[in-house]
């Protein structure tokens, strides 16, 4: 159910009422990232505290806690309410944040690939020079290949023990 603005002016206070027209899709993409976050914060904090109002008045209203204040909660509508709409509000700018890190993380990937390319690029050998004349010379068998091991020594060692520990066991049975 939509939440109207006569709703919402009843139910938050002015700083809220801010917090809250702060969140809208225009006015939070025309923030910067740090005023972005702090009002996150705000709107967190808001929200958190609404919360734990809207819970105690529940637990007053089915007799689990003592009533606190003047008067004794007669109904929770308002805090839930509020709830609603601070909820509303954070969730808003949780998406822009998030489009915010996706345009940013799609950024810094064109930014690396494009250093990649240069580096490749820059990398590129000469062509191979042309045949030579003449007849081919015979391959005799294949040459070593050499590969690299990626593992480090002290890995090596180790796990070279421990076979050895193994097979000592082994052979002592």
């Amino acid at each position: 159910m939509a939440i109207t603005k006569k709703q919402e002016l009843r139910a938050l206070t002015e700083s809220e009422r801010e917090l809250v027209a702060m969140s809208g899709i225009r006015a939070a993409r025309s923030l910067t990232d740090s005023e972005l976050s702090r009002l996150v914060k705000r709107l967190r904090t808001k929200r958190d505290r609404a919360k734990t109002v809207a819970e105690r008045q529940r637990r007053e209203l089915r007799g689990k806690a003592r009533p606190r204040g003047a008067t004794p909660a007669k109904a929770d509508d308002g805090s839930k309410l509020k709830l609603e709409i601070l909820s509303a509000a954070l969730t808003r700018l949780d998406t822009e944040t998030a489009r915010r890190g996706e345009i940013k993380a799609k950024a810094d990937l064109v930014a690396s690939a494009k250093k990649a390319l240069a580096l490749k690029q820059k990398a590129k050998t000469a062509k191979t020079p042309a045949k030579a004349k003449g007849p081919a010379k015979a391959v005799r068998g294949k040459g070593r290949v050499l590969v690299e091991n990626h593992v480090p020594g002290s890995v090596r060692g180790s796990v070279r023990k421990q076979v050895a520990r193994a097979q000592a066991k082994r052979d002592a049975r």
